[in-house]
């Protein structure tokens, strides 16, 4: 069982310490006697240890910084929100084909934010501008936030303040079970509480770091018993030896495990396995050992929004996905919605 993150290393911007939460922080890292060490800002860590760029990544991966959120516009390139609300950075999981490894760059330690007070004060103004319709923010663009906030419970205070909002909602999702804490958050059925999904092939090889399957769905058990809006992510669906029977056992862990009720309100996201030319090499230097396909030649090229290209399945595998995958939540969860297949 992997055990919820405690930070080997940890970095504070002088000014963070004004704040409540950073103090809170400080003081317990201080008890568990952990480096604390200063800096200028949470984007600028220059100093961190480590010989080579596999020693640095790794300590990076463990290092928290915590730090204000000075850039209060949102935005979100997700299909499932209008906005981001950015309480965290980074990710202390291993998964070898994440994106944030190339958005992240050189940058790969976990950065939370103590001006709380002020995320949610933008938050406000976002929510007014679009009122009375309803305004949803995604809470993990950056981050799986779920792995810092035994720490911080900044996003316990996020599932409140929309709890307690007119027109907003919340959603984000995570590869972690240490949800404990949230479920006595009073939410009022405003946040979707999502889990990340996949098969036990692609867990064991490509998600060292993360809560496995079990542990995973256990953790939605309780979610849906506390009555949150309960969602999966199914990412990044990869074509492996064995992925027809390896995803239908998946869903049926799921199917097993689930009370009716999670059920009626039940949503699903599918998104393929892809990559970008600029990730493929930082996945090589970061998981030099990793099985995970990366040949251009078997893949299809598709233009991103933003300009960047990617390599994604060809349109007859694409086609494959949905109908299989599609086929099991049909059958299973005939209640639950697919929001989208990308």
């Amino acid at each position: 069982m992997v055990k919820p993150f405690v930070p080997q290393l940890v970095y504070v911007e002088p000014r963070a310490m004004e704040y409540p939460l950073a103090q809170k922080l400080v003081s317990k890292f201080k008890d568990m006697d952990i480096e604390i060490r200063e800096t200028t800002s949470h984007n600028q860590i220059r100093n961190l240890p480590g010989e080579n760029h596999f020693q640095k990544y790794r300590i990076a991966k463990s290092t928290l910084v915590i730090g204000i959120r000075k850039t209060l516009t949102f935005d979100t390139s997700k299909p499932s929100a209008e906005y981001a609300i950015p309480l965290a950075t980074g990710c202390m999981g291993h998964c070898h084909y994440c994106y944030l490894q190339t958005t992240m760059g050189s940058k790969p330690y976990i950065r939370t934010y103590v001006n709380v007070d002020e995320i949610f004060e933008a938050a406000e103004g976002y929510m007014e501008e679009r009122a009375p319709d309803t305004t949803r923010f995604e809470a993990s663009c950056t981050s799986d936030i779920v792995g810092v906030d035994h720490l911080t419970h900044n996003l316990k205070r996020a599932i409140e303040f929309f709890g307690k909002s007119k027109h907003g909602k919340l959603r984000f999702v995570t590869k972690f079970a240490h949800v404990d804490h949230l479920l006595d958050a009073d939410h009022k059925g405003k946040t979707r509480f999502r889990f990340s999904v996949n098969d036990d092939y692609m867990i064991k090889y490509f998600e060292p770091g993360t809560s496995r399957l079990n542990e995973r769905i256990e953790a939605a058990v309780k979610v849906a018993e506390a009555d949150y809006p309960l969602g999966f992510i199914v990412a990044p669906i990869y074509l492996h030896e064995g992925w027809k029977e390896g995803y239908k056992e998946m869903f049926e862990k799921l199917d097993v495990s689930l009370p009716a009720h999670a059920r009626k309100d039940l949503t699903f996201e599918m998104i393929q396995h892809r990559f970008t030319k600029p990730a493929k090499r930082v996945i090589q230097e970061n998981y030099p050992m990793t099985k995970l396909e990366l040949d251009e030649s078997k893949r299809k090229w598709k233009w991103g929004r933003y300009g960047i290209g990617k390599y994604v399945y060809h349109d007859d595998e694409q086609e494959d996905i949905k109908d299989t995958l599609g086929g099991y939540i049909h059958r299973m969860f005939p209640e639950a919605k697919i929001e989208y297949f990308t």
